[in-house]
């Protein structure tokens, strides 16, 4: 045929405009006579156009027009262009997948099996299936039904008028009647095994569950039982095996048709190395005592089918209450996190980043997440019994056991990657997950998947961010803490009715479980959303409260919380679904009062236990900043102090949460044995957080009273505990205040402003409110209480250089500046060097001086009816013994050992252990002292809410503080004489270092 240049240009140029890639190869192909109409109709020339992949769909569309009849071509192409959903799903077809134009090609006729599925609200189901099956009565002619079937599901598919959940429960029902087929073709092959046994099929994995894939193992097992006219069981079996693999032979035999798909039997009881039939008691005695975590897994999915469906459904009774019994096996989520793991690290390296299926962010991820919920929850949920994915998705949110985002993004990005996968294969049949390399490949997937501007990119776009959003919800709830915890409860824990609920709460250690129950069913009755999960969140939560020395009041301090937080959103959703926030929640409001105090005084701090950064302690510098801002938007200087005490408060608590979590341990995070570094990391964070609330403080009072400069310049030094960066929870900040007159400013007016400085913050951070004062204690300055709040650089000089006392040089041992002006400061700590570390060390007299004083100080100070031997202060081998003698090594030797220069007790004792000055062993016994009786005075604050320096009288708050020490229900006798034993030995140190007996 001549064709006309211009027109030739012409056409070129519409099929690039219409999406052709080979325009030149597709104007041969429309020259060619018989595809004359579609070359001169606009009409099928943009429907070619609109197809996943143009070229593709007109060598199909010529190759069926080929394989028709001269005279029915043209019938053919009049159909097509006057019929336009007839034309949209033929065209749809060829353009997506080049196996369905293949086939079409051998079986011209087919196309009008399209025809009656018109109607875009026609989904057939297994009996339109079997219909269109009914005819085949051989595995050739079988396959040749199988496929128009498929082609009309196909034709649905890529017209849109399915979508994915309706795409694949199709499948699966073509799936059913296929077997129901080939079932039939094999009893009609052999009739005399047909009567001879009773067949059950049934559907596992997708084909189970309704979701099947176009090309995909169809996982089955098969259930055989003797007929009834008294057939031997062993003669049953045996016919039964026959049909069973003549079935499998039916389906998975390949010829010019191609195989239907492969029928899969190894998920039977023992795999492929197990009979292929067996009756059901022999099921039921497998699964009672030789099954795998997974095999429970994979029956979640099954589904009766084919041959005998009353056999089948009594299989599926019979084994349905032990896929709900398979939580309670020991490890059951340990096993199936390992297992999902294993799958991950046997995809082959090249493979990885292009597997859809089974890699990380693929279609796994989000069926093994929702598996092990359902498992999980589904013993006494019975709406999360779904073989669906989605389905059993949309019920766990529901439940509440899903956040309602998480389960709309995991069913968005299923649909999607399931989307993807089946265009995938439906482009040659083939059973594949990973996604192509080719530019072409891609393209047309993109384009089929309706991403038009820019198909390859966009589809990478949509892949990832998907890929991304399933990892990342996959990682949260596939290894959530708490389904664990669920796990372990029986099933009559985890739905309690009143009598057994305070049963349990009873037998758990409630040592009042009317009120406890109570608290239970304020929190979890009635149908809301927040009681679903609450329903979910208090079995586990009340074990965890009976780990505990107060259970009663870790659950009453949950129900305040939960009450105070009601109508937060965010709160009940991240106990269920963040890391371990339910665990560390419910240590600390059972571990004793300060941390629920602390928390009850503003409940949104409860989202720092779900943040893995959250209980980790903050720096000075950026409490410091944090701080000074909320100080500096605040309207006048008791506000600003107030917020400055709000911080100090959130971060207390974050201490404190911090402190007992380490302590205790959860799941996820064991306890700490180091309890050295227990006690540096809340004396550090204590006394960050101090410093950082005073120089808030200060700055709120000069900005008020002076704007932007004092008259005079202004520090804060920290002595005792407060220098030493020592100070535990209750503990007073020791302070010495220095000012010096800036130029100009008389000193009058200087020490005028400098004491109203003091008496001002003093007041501010005192302040009845619901926020722990600060209480500042300057009794350690010269002259003591009768001495000035405040004093000048140079009048500490004057009164160090003619006054000083030897106590008041061993108190500058822990000065250190907290606050205020910088440089002044540092020159006060210049000022102090030489009396705190004096050249050639202490004189005899100074150092009998200090003995004196001590002597005195334990036979004053110690409260009258205290035990000498469990005061951790003042009594014998505790705190103050520990730190004067170290404090006398410093004082005698700080001058020409300059490790001893630190205002921290452990680090002095470590160089004085360096500078071999006290003994290895005495080192330890002297810090093991200190340190124990640091955590004795931290545990009493934490458990009773406020200071003390004895272990409590009350049984359960000494339960409490033993339990914070490490030690379990029943040992409290243990800690005491551990304490008792630890200390003796500091003493027998201190008796011949300090006071060289």
């Amino acid at each position: 045929m001549t064709s006309v240049p211009g027109r030739r240009s012409s056409t070129f140029t519409r099929l690039l405009r219409h999406g052709f890639t080979h325009p030149a190869v597709a104007e041969r192909l429309l020259d060619l006579p018989e595809m004359a109409p579609v070359r001169t109709d606009s009409v099928l020339l943009d429907a070619l156009g609109a197809t996943a992949d143009p070229d593709l769909a007109l060598r199909g569309l010529v190759r069926l027009v080929e394989a028709q009849q001269p005279e029915e071509r043209q019938g053919l192409l009049d159909t097509l262009i006057a019929a336009k959903p007839l034309r949209d799903r033929l065209l749809g077809v060829l353009g997506t997948s080049e196996a369905l134009g293949d086939h079409l090609a051998r079986h011209p006729h087919d196309w009008q099996a399209l025809v009656m599925y018109e109607a875009a609200d026609l989904h057939p189901g297994v009996a339109e299936f079997e219909r269109g099956l009914a005819e085949a009565a051989d595995p050739v002619s079988l396959r040749v039904a199988y496929r128009r079937c498929l082609l009309s599901i196909a034709a649905r598919d890529v017209c849109g008028t399915t979508d994915m959940t309706q795409n694949a429960a199709e499948l699966a029902d073509l799936a059913t009647a296929t077997l129901r087929a080939a079932l039939a073709i094999a009893r009609g092959a052999a009739p005399e095994d047909a009567a001879a046994c009773r067949l059950a099929v049934i559907a596992m994995g997708k084909c189970g569950g309704h979701e099947l894939n176009y090309v995909s193992d169809v996982d089955v097992i098969f259930v055989g039982e003797p007929a009834s006219d008294g057939t031997d069981e062993s003669t049953a079996l045996k016919a039964a095996t026959r049909l069973a693999s003549h079935l499998m032979r039916i389906c998975s035999e390949t010829t010019v048709e191609g195989a239907i798909w492969p029928v899969d039997a190894n998920l039977r009881p023992e795999g492929r190395n197990g009979p292929l039939v067996r009756t059901l008691s022999s099921h039921l005695a497998y699964y009672q005592r030789w099954a795998k975590t997974w095999e429970f897994q994979a029956l979640l999915k099954a589904r009766p089918v084919a041959g005998d469906l009353e056999l089948g459904a009594d299989y599926i009774e019979a084994l349905s209450p032990l896929v709900w019994q398979a939580a309670e096996r020991e490890n059951f989520v340990t096993d199936v996190q390992k297992m999902r793991r294993r799958v991950v690290d046997n995809i082959p390296a090249a493979h990885i980043d292009r597997e859809l299926k089974l890699g990380p962010g693929g279609l796994r991820d989000v069926e093994f997440a929702v598996q092990l919920l359902q498992l999980v929850h589904g013993r006494s949920d019975t709406t999360l019994r779904s073989g669906t994915t989605l389905d059993a998705l949309k019920a766990l949110a529901a439940g509440g056991y899903v956040g309602r985002t998480d389960a709309a993004q995991l069913d968005e990005a299923y649909r999607f990657l399931r989307s993807m996968e089946h265009r995938i294969q439906l482009y040659r049949l083939r059973r594949t997950h990973l996604v192509p390399e080719s530019e072409e490949d891609l393209r047309r997937l993109g384009r089929s998947l309706g991403l038009r501007t820019d198909p390859v990119a966009e589809l990478d776009k949509e892949w990832r961010r998907h890929g991304s959003v399933v990892r990342r919800l996959h990682e949260k709830l596939f290894y959530r803490p708490l389904l664990d915890a669920v796990a372990q409860l029986t099933p009559g824990e985890t739905r309690l009715s009143a009598k057994a609920a305070g049963q349990r709460l009873e037998a758990l250690g409630y040592a009042d479980p009317a009120a406890a129950l109570r608290h239970l069913e304020a929190l979890s009755s009635g149908v809301t959303r927040k009681a679903a999960i609450q329903r979910t969140l208090l079995p586990v939560l009340l074990g965890w409260f009976a780990d505990s020395a107060d259970p009663d009041a870790g659950l009453l301090g949950f129900r305040q919380v939960s009450d105070a937080l009601g109508k937060t959103p965010w709160y009940l959703r991240l106990l269920r679904d963040e890391g371990a926030a339910a665990e560390n929640l419910a240590r600390v409001l059972s571990a004793g009062r300060l941390a629920p105090d602390l928390l009850l005084r503003a409940p949104e701090a409860v989202a720092l236990l779900g943040d893995p950064e959250g209980l980790k302690p903050r720096g000075r510098e950026h409490l410091e900043q944090e701080v000074l801002a909320a100080v500096g938007r605040a309207d006048g200087a008791e506000a600003a102090v107030a917020a400055a005490r709000g911080v100090r408060r959130r971060e207390l608590f974050r201490t404190a949460a911090a402190d007992l979590i380490s302590s205790y341990g959860t799941e996820e995070r064991p306890a700490e044995h180091d309890p050295g570094a227990l006690v540096d990391r809340v004396g550090n964070a204590v006394t960050d957080l101090n410093a950082a609330t005073i120089a808030g403080a200060l700055r709120a009072v000069v900005r008020e009273k002076w704007g932007d400069e004092l008259p005079t310049r202004f520090a804060v030094i920290g002595m005792g505990r407060f220098g030493g960066h020592e100070l535990s929870y209750g503990s007073d900040a020791d302070v010495l205040f220095v000012h010096e007159p800036r130029e100009g400013v008389d000193d009058h007016e200087a020490a005028q402003a400098a004491n109203t400085v003091v008496a001002e913050m003093r007041r501010l951070l005192q302040l009845p409110t619901a926020d722990p004062p600060l209480l500042i204690d300057a009794d350690l300055r010269p002259e003591g209480k009768t001495g000035p709040l405040v004093r000048t650089l140079a009048s500490y000089a004057a009164y160090y250089r003619r006054w000083s006392l030897v106590w008041e040089s061993q108190a500058l041992l822990r000065a250190e500046p907290m606050a205020g002006d910088a440089d002044l400061g540092a020159r006060f700590i210049e000022l102090i060097d030489p009396l705190r570390y004096p050249a050639e060390g202490l004189g005899e007299d100074a150092v009998r001086e200090i003995r004196r004083l001590k002597a005195r100080m334990e036979t004053e100070r110690l409260p009258r009816g205290a035990d000498p031997t469990l005061h951790t202060k003042l009594g014998r081998g505790g705190l103050s013994d520990v730190e004067w003698t170290v404090q006398l090594l410093q004082m005698r030797h700080g001058w020409s050992e300059p490790g001893l220069r630190t205002t921290r007790t452990r680090e002095a004792l470590a160089a004085a252990h360096a500078a071999e000055l006290i003994s290895t062993e005495d080192a330890q016994i002297l810090d093991d002292a200190w340190v124990l009786a640091t955590r004795v005075r931290n545990g009493v604050m934490l458990v009773r809410g406020r200071a003390g320096d004895t272990f409590p009288s009350d049984g359960r708050e000494l339960g409490a503080v033993g339990r914070y020490l490490g030690y379990g229900s029943g040992h409290v006798g243990e800690m005491v004489d551990e304490y008792r034993r630890a200390t003796r030995r500091a003493r027998a140190v201190v008796e011949e270092l300090f006071y060289g007996a």
